[in-house]
Formats: structure tokens, sequence, C-alpha cells
């Protein structure tokens, strides 16, 4: 029988934490729509728990048309309605016209939105967190990443939102020092 792992304090009060940290969290995410999907769920998570959103994400991804920017761009106000009916998902209009909103916004990117995204990862060696209470909540870089974002149009991605997009996505390894992913992620 294996031993019990040791994982950031976060990710272990429900299985669905425990998958979500020992298999996506924190590895390092490429493609447009992909890392649009983690920006549209982190913006519905602003305000709820996470386990909220990952229970309702098989959802999400059905009713934002797995979450294709093409395809999410496109949608009218028909479609936004019919998201706020949808009660699988966060009903939250703001948040729902955001998604359509950043998913035009992204659509607009010269270079795409991964490249735009990890074009602000910090560089070099950072001191990894010993424990939750020494994971900030910000960076500069994620201040610098809402910036720009709000600069070419995007909306409901405020620092605080981009630094855990960050941390979700590998750009930064916020795993603390004594867990088994701690420096694995990348």
């Amino acid at each position: 029988m294996e031993a019990e792992r040791s994982r950031c304090g976060w990710a272990t009060s429900a299985p669905e934490y425990v998958a979500y940290h020992d298999e996506e969290w924190g590895v390092p995410l490429r493609g447009d729509d992909a890392l649009f999907e983690r920006l549209c769920l982190e913006a519905f998570q602003s305000g709820l728990s996470w386990i909220t959103i990952l229970r309702k994400r098989p959802a999400f991804r059905a009713a934002f048309a797995g979450f294709d920017i093409a395809a999410v761009a496109a949608f009218t106000q028909d479609d936004e309605a019919r998201l706020m009916a949808d009660a699988s998902i966060v009903r939250n209009r703001a948040k729902i016209a955001a998604a359509v909103r950043n998913a035009r916004a992204a659509q607009e990117l010269p270079d795409g939105l991964s490249a735009l995204l990890w074009s602000f990862a910090p560089g070099g060696p950072r001191a990894r967190p010993a424990t939750l209470a020494d994971v900030p909540a910000t960076s500069p870089e994620s201040v610098a990443m809402a910036k720009e974002l709000k600069r070419r149009g995007f909306v409901f991605v405020g620092p605080t939102t981009a630094y855990a997009l960050m941390q979700a996505t590998g750009m930064v390894d916020d795993h603390v020092a004594d867990c088994f992913r701690a420096g694995a992620s990348g």
C-alpha cells in the first residue's frame, strides 16, 4: 500500500481537489482554447469556491462549446440567455458576458492567447512557498498581465484572477515545499 503523499493544504478536502492538484494544477498548459477555458473558469470562480467550478466543469464545457474561442466569440444574446437559464453552470450575467467578450478579444490577438499569457511567466528561479501562508495572491507579473488583458479588451480578469491562472497553468509553481508535486510540474 502506497504511503499517503504530502500535498498542498488546499488540495485535501475533496476527491475533486486531490485529482485536480495531482494531475493538473501547476502543470504547464499551452494552447489558445485550453488557456481560454482556464481563463473563463478562473473568472467564473471569482467570489466562489473552486470546488464549485470543478464540479460544474463538465457542464461548463458543454455549455461553452468546449471553450472553442471561435465558437464562443460567435455566441449571440440568445446564447447568453440560454446560458443564464442553464442551472448546471454558474449563472452570472456579467461572467457569461465576459466569457463571450473575452473570446472576441482573444480572436484579435495577433500571436494568439497562449503567446500573450505566457509572455508574463516570470523567468528565473523563485523562492518556493514553505506554507500556504507564503503563497501570494498577486505578483508583479499578474498585475502586468491583467493590465495588458484589459488594454486588449478583456474583462473580469484582475491581478488575483490572473495570478490564479498563472498558478493553475504552470506559469508559476506554487506547490508548497513539502508537497510531492513541488518542482515536478515543469
